[in-house]
């Protein structure tokens, strides 16, 4: 009887210490499974940190919003981290030229943005080409009988003496003010008058909703274009002339952020597609964030070349 307790103590100890160096070789490789994984997560995140934050200058223009909202995204995806800073536009070319703001993605030229370009040339480099032949200028509605300024002239009176623009310091701001001087509309009754994006596109579109003559200035791509019925002005080709529009950054991105430089290097959009995405967000609501989500997957072709893959 004995003998048989000893063997069943025996069995016991035996299986007992089994059992422990059983669980001692399963947490060594749970601990190592997971010491692994965190190196591995620890990795990507200093690959994330190395990488670095990168600024976008967005302008209160309807048209910035799309393309810079579409790059924020794109570029986040490769583990940058991206910041956006909402200000004005010369506020912007500053800001690049001291590298305080690394991207801007609606630059107009050769042709509205000359003076300033011209002013900041030596410090900036064009990226790529945003879209090509982009036409801007003082329109009409489509139902008014002027259709040259020559005609404008005649009728300062049935426009209230109003040519209603953005705010200053926009290069069709200057080129307006060129063109009241040169065709000396002041003399004729007129008064160029500044104001927000969104406050413009309300007066024009509350006279052309009462089908009354209004002349304001305007740019393709713009989603007031896909509402109204609108015309160019004739005789203002010496000032407004089709641009094309840019991406632009300060001389040197290509050595600071060689990834990033080469991803913008390769980025390009259709007016068309700018208009949508800005009609849907006034028709609809729908961030521009929400829009830009929807137009990488719908172009997640193009933006797998653009990333190199």
């Amino acid at each position: 009887m004995m003998k048989k307790l000893l063997l069943v103590f025996i069995t016991l100890v035996l299986l007992t210490l089994a059992a422990c160096s059983n669980g001692e070789e399963e947490n060594n490789t749970t601990n190592e499974e997971s010491a692994a994984d965190t190196t591995e997560n620890t990795t990507d995140n200093e690959e994330n940190q190395e990488k670095g934050i990168l600024v976008f200058g967005q302008t209160p223009w309807t048209s910035t919003a799309p393309p810079t909202q579409i790059a924020k995204q794109i570029l986040e995806e490769q583990g940058f981290e991206i910041e956006v800073e909402h200000v004005s536009q010369p506020i912007i070319w500053d800001g690049m030229k001291n590298k305080n703001i690394d991207f801007f993605m609606d630059a107009w030229l050769p042709y509205t943005e000359a003076a300033r370009w011209e002013e900041y040339k030596n410090d900036l480099v064009k990226v790529s080409t945003s879209y090509e032949n982009a036409q801007l200028g003082w329109v009409v509605p489509s139902y008014v009988e002027e259709n040259s300024i020559e005609d404008l002239k005649q009728n300062a009176e049935k426009y209230n003496g109003e040519i209603v623009t953005i705010a200053e310091g926009a290069g069709i701001v200057e080129l307006s003010q060129e063109l009241m001087a040169g065709e000396n509309l002041e003399e004729h009754g007129f008064d160029l008058t500044p104001s927000s994006e969104g406050a413009m596109i309300s007066v024009a579109q509350s006279k052309i909703n009462n089908e009354e003559p209004v002349v304001f200035t305007a740019w393709r791509p713009h989603s007031v274009f896909a509402r109204n019925d609108l015309k160019f002005l004739e005789g203002q080709e010496e000032y407004f002339k089709p641009d094309n529009v840019y991406v632009l950054s300060y001389k040197g991105i290509e050595e600071e952020h060689p990834e990033a430089y080469e991803i913008l290097s390769n980025w390009s959009i259709s007016i068309d597609d700018v208009e949508t995405m800005i009609s849907k967000n006034e028709e609809n609501g729908t961030s521009f964030e929400d829009l830009a989500t929807e137009w990488i997957e719908n172009n997640r072709d193009k933006v797998d070349q653009m990333i190199g893959k």
